[in-house]
């Protein structure tokens, strides 16, 4: 099968790093677009969608947010698979009719997540995994007919609603740039050394096992294009068995 085509709708303020990442650990062919710069991609002639991670908030009033909901919009009326991230969570359940707020405080550093029901999303990962997350807003409010996937003690961690999935925490990063952005943070100096004392070689190989999702995201997205994704998850988990990537 030829390889697949996904859009990277890229919102960080960290474009490189971000690119390389994703680009990295997606197995696909990845057009990466300067979101917060404006930059879209023309059409959607693409398998895949992926929003990543931005400072931004999705309810803030910078000027490339509506323009990227709108064409988040058209992707979801196209049923194309879509992945956001961290904002991208967000902004994929602000635009399907969720509610996202401030948190009042912030979640940063290597944080357990526990798996919810059987997402397909998730799938070859323990029941509770190992992830890095960074964020001070969360959605509140899932949209209509979704289903949260993943959750920890800080605010839902992911979810699905037909062919859109969102997750808070980073799959993504790597060990440089959880230091990168964890020094970057406007924290009391001993949250940021506590979080930094966290990076250590033992979590970041923890973590990758989270990197799994692209693969079963992007398994999503080739069924999808054999008309198969209405196949129930339990039967899904079934067939694949419990490999971890």
């Amino acid at each position: 099968m030829q390889e697949l085509r996904v859009a990277l709708l890229n919102a960080s303020y960290n474009d490189d790093a971000t690119r390389r990442n994703f680009e990295r650990d997606v197995d696909a062919d990845v057009r990466s677009f300067a979101a917060n710069e404006g930059d879209l991609p023309d059409g959607y002639e693409y398998d895949a969608a992926i929003v990543s991670g931005s400072g931004a908030s999705v309810y803030g009033d910078e000027p490339w947010i509506p323009p990227l909901l709108e064409w988040v919009d058209g992707a979801v009326d196209r049923d194309l698979p879509v992945l956001g991230v961290c904002f991208g969570h967000q902004l994929l359940a602000h635009a399907l009719g969720g509610e996202v707020r401030d948190m009042g405080e912030y979640e940063l550093g290597y944080r357990e997540i526990e798996r919810v029901g059987d997402s397909e999303l998730l799938s070859g990962l323990s029941e509770r995994f190992l992830a890095f997350t960074t964020h001070s807003d969360e959605v509140v409010r899932l949209p209509p007919g979704a289903e949260s996937i993943a959750e920890n003690d800080y605010s839902i961690q992911g979810f699905r609603a037909g062919r859109v999935f969102g997750v808070q925490f980073h799959p993504e990063y790597d060990r440089d740039t959880a230091e990168l952005v964890t020094r970057g943070k406007d924290l009391p100096e001993e949250r940021i050394r506590a979080v930094l004392d966290g990076i250590t070689a033992a979590n970041v190989d923890l973590a990758m096992d989270a990197k799994g999702l692209f693969d079963n995201f992007l398994e999503f997205a080739v069924r999808c294009e054999r008309g198969e994704s209405e196949r129930g998850e339990s039967e899904r988990e079934r067939e694949r068995g419990s490999t971890v990537r």
